[in-house]
């Protein structure tokens, strides 16, 4: 088994590594002080391709392996552990469900914007009384028609009020336990969706 790098990987982290030291090292103190969201930085990784690493190009991601993508988090992280995470949660917990399970019309719809950066995701799991336990979260969704009305609260949301999209974890059926948990794609000007203010 070969352990090097191809040289792929090796721009990969010089590319990564000079971002992080030029770009987000500079303003990292200060924007962690006034707790800044790095708005400029998460679309400059974007048009690096960071933002959807191992989604395939015709999505808008990079097409990159997963050694590709932890190479970058890593050289990113070492500076900045806050952009890191955002990086890695639009990456692993949007693009990648996305891209899985979701549909021609969903990946049309949100994963190109979100795998190229030009919009963010989040991902809407733990819960004051849960925690990131799914099967006993308390968000339902009930379907009226085509919809389905979502009702609940989260909490400690990576990305949260900066993300445009959001994947919600919801009971459809309380009575399946974990088996009636399902993900729905929520965008930020949802009527009834509402953040909450910092206590």
């Amino acid at each position: 088994m070969n352990f090097e790098f191809t040289e792929t990987h090796q721009l990969i982290r010089e590319t990564a590594r000079s971002f992080a030291q030029e770009r987000i090292a500079p303003s990292s103190i200060e924007r962690d002080e006034n707790e800044e969201f790095p708005f400029q930085l998460v679309k400059e990784m974007g048009e690096l391709g960071f933002m959807g690493m191992m989604v395939p190009e015709e999505w808008g991601g990079a097409g990159l392996d997963t050694i590709s993508y932890v190479i970058a988090i890593e050289e990113i992280s070492r500076v900045d552990a806050s952009c890191g995470v955002v990086m890695s949660v639009n990456n692993s917990l949007v693009c990648y469900g996305l891209d899985k399970y979701g549909t021609e019309d969903q990946k049309t719809r949100f994963l190109r914007n979100l795998a190229s950066g030009k919009k963010l995701g989040a991902f809407a799991l733990s819960e004051p009384e849960a925690g990131s336990d799914a099967s006993n979260q308390r968000t339902v969704a009930v379907r009226e028609g085509d919809y389905y009305i979502l009702n609940g609260t989260k909490n400690w949301i990576t990305n949260g009020s900066s993300a445009s999209t959001y994947l919600v974890i919801a009971q459809t059926d309380v009575s399946k336990g974990h088996r009636g948990i399902n993900a729905f794609i929520v965008e930020k000007d949802t009527p009834g969706f509402t953040f909450g203010k910092r206590e």
